[in-house]
């Protein structure tokens, strides 16, 4: 029966969770989708809403799982069977702390691993109700896999293993496909490979026994289904989106739509195209507006006058962008690659008194659109302390084939969709799995172990949190991933995302809660170096991240604990009548 003399715990862990939840949407989804938006792939409207969809689902699908790691593989619980009661307020301290610390942190902009911040404030809370020694810091037979020193494996570990494998994915993309002397061609049977591989990589998180539905499989079975579904899905992609594909980038064939895409095969038979009107929008987006090649970079600033407005910037003393140059002999230039402008949703206030029917439509869209009324790609370049010289680091770059590069978007958006899917499935437990401890102590006087005690309803509560986080402020730390760290591209966006989505799988299985950020990190500065030069990458930024990495832990820990210890030893105020 519910205890209802905490009804005041479970509604302040109920806050709470909201509030961390909250902030894992805005602090971490960032992570599955600032490359497919920082090159183009994708508008920041479309992944925001595709975001929510997906972590949602996420959530539900598979989040029970590791919500179990960290409900019940941190503290030794079964201490706490004499007094529940404790246990649920040591959660509630667990999430307060994490909440908190997650929220000044996504104000400052600093993209810091969620994961890692209720696991200090679990760990804190254990050490002030039960002590040090009764922390699980190993697993019970010595192994690395269980316990609190998986959080510092995994400072080294998540990193490095995803910049390895998105490296590999890189390098095999780059001289298979980039550096040849037909790379639309060689893009072309690509693509199915890696729809294959990216859709045997969804089916296997699904099939590793990772969700509620439990599937009766053989080990054979389950790696004959996922090889299979890879296949099949590949098969579908060169019947129907390979000749779409050629039929756009071999024969510019700029008025096909999406919604041509079932007619597979058919559209090989298309009369040729007619010639684009002059100023019409459609065709292949240009990946490499705004960023300058070594070679432009350096005519630009021989000139000694200050550089024109790259994505968007506004240099010192200016107050509207430029997009032309102005040479040593006076004459006007047009500024390389010029950046594409955005188009505001909400748009500028009206004329008019607040109460007028325009000025309360506009406010109505500000409130509930300006989350997602963003130019990230713009918010990216601006000169920041941490950004350093961008035109520099992004000229280092080689810009290839922008035809061939359009090949990768479309797998950029899928390979997003897959991480933003293991996102949810992964991180929803840093919020749901204390708030779940607290709700079965609430709810029942006891404590449930399994996983499959997390209600559904928990996780969909995780799930929706997670998506308005995204919604309303995931642009704050958008703008300090992306291009701030190395120049994207969808090729290169394609393989960081796929790096990072096989390391989370992998985690996901093993049922270690690891850091996207630190995945997304690792796979980015992996493919950066595959420039073959370490000048592609924004050092500054990355030590700002790798400190926020070191700190939360801690940070969040001895919020918990101190939170925890007073909330406990404080003393009981007795007033006689």
């Amino acid at each position: 029966m519910p205890l209802h003399q905490y009804d005041y715990i479970f509604a302040l862990g109920t806050i709470f969770a909201f509030l961390d939840a909250w902030n894992i949407g805005a602090n971490d989804v960032a992570n599955s989708w600032a490359t497919s938006v920082s090159s183009r792939s994708v508008g920041y409207i479309q992944a925001m809403s595709l975001a929510s969809v997906l972590e949602f689902s996420g959530s539900i699908g598979v989040g029970a799982r590791v919500a179990d790691t960290i409900r019940t593989k941190v503290v030794d619980i079964s201490l706490f069977e004499d007094n529940a009661p404790l246990l649920m307020l040591g959660m509630l301290c667990a999430v307060t702390a994490s909440s908190i610390y997650l929220t000044m942190a996504t104000r400052i902009g600093l993209p810091v691993s969620t994961t890692h911040s209720i696991m200090g404030g679990v760990i804190g809370m254990g050490i002030a109700l039960v002590g040090a020694d009764n922390i699980h810091w190993v697993d019970e037979k010595g192994g690395i896999n269980s316990g609190v020193i998986q959080v510092f494996l995994a400072w080294i570990i998540a990193p490095g293993l995803s910049g390895a494998f998105g490296a590999i994915i890189f390098l095999i993309t780059k001289y298979g496909v980039m550096l040849r002397s037909n790379p639309v061609m060689r893009g072309l049977f690509y693509v199915p490979v890696y729809f294959g591989i990216t859709a045997s990589l969804l089916t296997m998180l699904l099939a590793w026994k990772g969700g509620k539905i439990k599937i009766a499989l053989s080990t054979a079975e389950t790696v004959g289904v996922i090889v299979g579904v890879g296949a099949a899905f590949a098969l579908v992609i060169t019947i129907f989106l390979v000749p779409w594909l050629y039929r756009i980038v071999v024969k510019d064939d700029w008025e096909l739509r999406i919604w041509h895409i079932p007619l597979g095969p058919l559209l090989l038979r298309r009369p040729p195209p007619p010639v684009q009107p002059e100023g019409s929008s459609r065709g292949i987006t240009d990946f490499y507006a705004g960023h300058l090649t070594q070679e432009e970079l350096d005519a630009l600033r021989a000139t000694r006058r200050p550089s024109a407005d790259v994505e968007g910037r506004i240099t010192e003393g200016e107050t509207e962008p430029k997009d032309k140059v102005t040479s040593d002999a006076g004459s006007e230039e047009p500024s390389p690659r010029p950046a594409p402008e955005h188009k505001s949703i909400v748009g500028p206030k009206p004329e008019g008194p607040w109460y007028s029917g325009a000025a309360l439509f506009w406010r109505f869209k500000w409130v509930f659109l300006r989350g997602v009324d963003q130019d990230i790609v713009k918010a990216q370049n601006k000169e920041s302390l941490l950004s350093g010289d961008l035109d520099a680091m992004h000229a280092h770059a080689k810009h290839y084939d922008n035809r061939a590069e359009y090949l990768y978007s479309f797998l950029q958006v899928l390979t997003a969709s897959t991480a933003s899917f293991a996102h949810g499935a992964n991180d929803v437990a840093n919020a749901i799995g204390p708030y779940a401890t607290i709700f079965q102590i609430w709810n029942t006087g006891e404590m449930g172990a399994k996983s499959s005690d997390v209600p559904v309803w928990i996780l969909a509560f995780g799930g929706v949190a997670i998506a308005i986080g995204v919604w309303t402020y995931g642009y704050n730390i958008m703008r300090n991933l992306g291009n701030r760290l190395t120049l994207h591209s969808p090729s290169r966006g394609f393989s960081m995302e796929l790096g990072s989505v096989i390391t989370i799988i992998l985690a996901t299985r093993l049922k270690l809660p690891v850091s996207t950020t630190q995945c997304i990190t690792g796979a980015t500065v992996g493919v950066g170096l595959c420039s073959g030069t370490w000048r592609t990458i924004n050092w500054r930024m990355v030590a700002w991240i790798y400190m926020g990495w070191i700190l939360t832990l801690p940070i969040a820990g001895i919020m918990s604990g101190c939170l925890c210890g007073i909330i406990v030893n404080a003393p009981r105020w007795g007033f006689n009548a």
